[in-house]
């Protein structure tokens, strides 16, 4: 993968900003550790940080092709999975290549198709093509919103960028948020409302959409989203549909030029993509496949089994590298680690984020770095097939709010009441769900189950799963680790939003139609384990760390966090006995030491952002 940024600017000689560019781009030098790049001329710059995994020889960026006299420049950070296919139809058609790298398949068929090119890719990509004759920028994010873009347009400027840290780094962007800003971080963060891009003047183009800017302008496209339509299959052939969307999807995925690695969990995601991949590997001569997986000290001795956590995935990871034969990597981390990587893991989002979640991963990430280029993650199952336990409460289906997110008068209360009535905080996510709901694409016909799990569908993968990407990849990508998630292939996710609820939790089990495509893929007992989430520590050591990292921000007078908090409220909690896992405060895996540490990100983000609010 790779980072890319740039900007336009109708009314000056971008020429003389090659220092401003230079800086931009190197904001982004985790994402793309391997080379840099820049292209500048009178109103358009641009910059790209390049991580090498196909054709590293001859893939450099910003890449230049012509046809006839026009001119065409491009940054591009993904992969697109159909590149054979489609260099094979663009050649018929009478286009040549100098490489064998995706980026120049991209541009090639932006070149042959305009705009039209992003509905015949199958890839995650976010890119920018400069077309020097028609002084047109266009740009385009992939389908789920696996790669980000972020923008901000004021006036004759727009600027845009693969992280907001590099718009940032530009001089007439300043770090400022508004009272949806707050709301964003206070409300409903870690998630994030689709295109908000919490700082004041920065959004982010959603999923499926692109946009052109020209000297008319700014205008934004959806070319894709998610429609339903009848599901004509029974059971038996959409799970046969199912595995071979599946199939197909993972074995796209491995090609690289460079090593690819499996994140393994011994759950049922990661272990059927882990034993497609060696089922390849084997039928091609490809060797051993390399897996990864994360712990923590003494978590054997802390964990307590509950519902979003039902048992521990040491033994299954076990059962599946012993059953594969794959070149296991165990990796484990202590407190003290997971305390210091919050800075890092703040700094890699622009952003607080999900704690030590995102903390753990950063650190996994980086140990993974060094052995592979490429990681392929079972992310993003659970949203489109209905994994999670909200998805078979009622209390949660009827709860008229994000799942996910059901402490609203909580947060309201931790915070000072001029912010609280400032942003109102229940007002505010009660509007956005409201968004989100009014989106969703009904089908004549659906009963009241069905389409209030449509609903529940839609929420978790247009809000919930959007999360965990942002996650994914910018732990990743500042650890210089490209991780691919075949459950996000468009195809894939389009089928299986249109099976009914009753196929899709066929065997009355979360995810029952992939459990029944994974039949004869995995050993009996794997394929039907009880769902267990991303790990996180159990160590009463995390819990009194945090505490204490919260404790000292309270006890500084200088605290940018204190104007925006009750902190008489906040350390009443943070003090008392009842100070733990049982706070019900974001999703399956955030809970007491997760807020504390949420916000002493929040804190740290102020801080070293020098974030004013107003």
């Amino acid at each position: 993968m790779c980072g890319i940024t740039g900007w336009i600017d109708w009314n000056s000689d971008l020429t003389r900003e090659s220092d401003n560019l230079e800086r931009m781009t190197d904001t982004l030098a985790p994402r793309g550790p391997d080379a840099a790049g820049t292209w500048i001329t009178t109103h358009c710059a641009l910059g790209h940080r390049r991580l090498s995994v196909m054709d590293p020889e001859n893939g450099a960026q910003p890449m230049i092709r012509y046809t006839g006299d026009d001119q065409y420049v491009v940054v591009y950070n993904g992969e697109l999975y159909n590149a054979p296919e489609l260099k094979r139809e663009l050649e018929s058609r009478g286009r040549s290549f100098t490489t064998t790298c995706d980026t120049e398949v991209l541009l090639v068929a932006f070149m042959e198709w305009g705009r039209a090119c992003v509905e015949r890719f199958n890839g995650i990509f976010a890119f920018a093509i400069w077309d020097v004759t028609a002084q047109e920028l266009f740009l385009a994010r992939d389908r789920l919103g696996v790669k980000p873009l972020f923008f901000s347009n004021r006036d004759d400027l727009f600027i845009f960028g693969s992280e907001p840290k590099c718009i940032l780094e530009h001089s007439a962007v300043k770090a400022e948020v508004g009272a949806e800003g707050l709301a964003e971080i206070f409300v409903m963060g870690p998630a994030r409302t689709p295109g908000h891009g919490v700082y004041k003047d920065l959004s982010e183009l959603k999923p499926g959409q692109c946009m052109v800017v020209n000297r008319a302008g700014v205008k934004t496209i959806t070319y894709w989203q998610l429609r339903s339509t009848p599901h004509e299959h029974n059971v038996q052939q959409t799970a046969q549909h199912v595995r071979g969307l599946l199939e197909d999807t993972v074995i796209r995925q491995l090609i690289s030029d460079v090593p690819v690695c499996t994140l393994l969990s011994g759950g049922l995601d990661s272990s059927a993509l882990t034993t497609i991949a060696v089922n390849y590997y084997a039928k091609n001569g490809q060797g051993n496949v390399h897996t990864y997986s994360v712990d923590y000290r003494d978590n054997d001795k802390h964990f307590q089994a509950h519902a979003f956590q039902p048992n521990s995935d040491a033994p299954w990871i076990e059962r599946m590298t012993s059953h594969l034969g794959t070149v296991h990597h165990s990796i484990q981390f202590d407190t003290p680690e997971l305390v210091a990587a919050l800075h890092h893991a703040t700094l890699a989002r622009d952003l607080p984020g999900m704690a030590d979640v995102d903390a753990s991963l950063l650190l996994f990430c980086h140990e993974i770095k060094k052995g592979a280029t490429v990681a392929i993650s079972g992310e993003a199952a659970d949203e489109i097939f209905g994994g999670y336990p909200w998805f078979h409460r009622e209390e949660a289906l009827k709860a008229d709010t994000f799942p996910w997110s059901l402490a609203t008068k909580m947060r309201a209360d931790l915070l000072s009441p001029e912010v609280a009535a400032w942003i109102k905080p229940e007002q505010y996510i009660g509007d956005r769900y409201a968004d989100a709901v009014a989106e969703v694409p009904q089908l004549d016909g659906d009963d009241e189950v069905r389409k209030r799990m449509r609903r529940m569908s839609y929420l978790n993968i247009t809000r919930f799963m959007p999360t965990l990407l942002d996650r994914k990849d910018r732990m990743s990508m500042a650890a210089g680790l490209e991780v691919r998630v075949p459950f996000c292939d468009h195809r894939l996710v389009e089928y299986v939003w249109n099976i009914p609820w009753e196929i899709k939790a066929s065997g009355d089990r979360e995810k029952g139609i992939l459990r029944q495509a994974l039949q004869g893929i995995l050993p009996d007992d794997v394929l039907w384990r009880k769902k267990s989430p991303y790990p996180k520590t159990h160590n009463p050591n995390y819990l009194t760390a945090v505490k204490g990292l919260l404790l000292d921000v309270l006890n500084d007078p200088s605290s940018p966090l204190l104007p925006l908090i009750n902190a008489k409220k906040v350390r009443e909690l943070a003090e008392s006995e009842s100070a733990s896992s049982n706070i019900p405060w974001f999703g399956q895996l955030m809970s007491g030491p997760q807020l504390f540490a949420y916000l002493y990100q929040v804190n740290l983000w102020l801080k070293q952002y020098n974030v004013s609010v107003g």
